[in-house]
Order: C-alpha cells, then sequence, then structure tokens
C-alpha cells in the first residue's frame, strides 16, 4: 500500500481575483496550470509547508487561513494524494513567479477556462460556479 501523499495550495486573492501558475514547460505535467503549494515534507504542518512552498515559489511570507477544501484523489500510476485548499489571509511582497512559466490574477468564474492539474479541477469548477468562497 503506498503512503498518502498530502499537498497544500494557497488561494491568495486580490480585487476578487484569484492568482493561479502556470508550470514551467520542462517539469512534469508542463504548462498545466495550478494553485502555488505543493507537498508537506516530513516534520511539517500542512500550514508550515505551505508557508514553505510560498516563500519558495513566489518569494511572499504569506499568513495561512482556514481550510476552504480538501478531497483525497487516487490513480492506478502514483500514490494517492491528499489535497489542501488554504485561504491566503495576508502576505508580505508582491507574488513573483519563480518557480512558474507565469503567474495570473483570474476571476473565479473564468477558471475552467484553463488546462489545470486533474488535482485542481473538481476545486476549480467548484469555485466558478460559486460553491466555495475563498475570500470570505
Amino acid at each position: 500500500m503506498n503512503r498518502t501523499l498530502i499537498v497544500v495550495a494557497g488561494v491568495l486573492h486580490r480585487d476578487g481575483k484569484l492568482l493561479i501558475g502556470q508550470r514551467m514547460a520542462d517539469d512534469r505535467h508542463g504548462l498545466k496550470w495550478e494553485f502555488p503549494g505543493g507537498k508537506v515534507e516530513l516534520g511539517e504542518t500542512p500550514k508550515q509547508a505551505l508557508a514553505r512552498e510560498l516563500r519558495e515559489e513566489l518569494a511572499i511570507e504569506a499568513v495561512i487561513g482556514r481550510e476552504i477544501a480538501r478531497y483525497e484523489q487516487s490513480t492506478r500510476r502514483r500514490s494517492p494524494l491528499l489535497l489542501l485548499f488554504h485561504s491566503i489571509d495576508s502576505y508580505v511582497g508582491e507574488p513573483q513567479g519563480i518557480t512558474f512559466e507565469q503567474i495570473r490574477w483570474e476571476d473565479p468564474a473564468k477558471l475552467p477556462e484553463y488546462d489545470f492539474l486533474d488535482g485542481d479541477l473538481d476545486f476549480v469548477r467548484r469555485l466558478a460556479m460559486g460553491r466555495l468562497r475563498p475570500f470570505a
């Protein structure tokens, strides 16, 4: 039995728009869109991991807020994933796409127009339909 990997993602908002990033062309799943974040390492809490990932990926110091959504995703080819999406209440610094081809602030209703990672699709659909309130 493969160990479940915990993956955290941050939902940054500004003027009603959400920050999304496009993976580098030569990355695994290159040019797919995602919410910034990554794997929780041994000894880290999900919130600690997300703060570290946002520092590495966007060069910001973030205050990690409430959990907006969580779900599991399994495929035959890899370990199951537990995806956790957290609101980012505030941050210091201007987000920079250090590890992304590009970053974009986008209206939640337009997110389904992007080619997101499979793990983000359910979350994106729920955001676009207004079923989730990331900046409540």
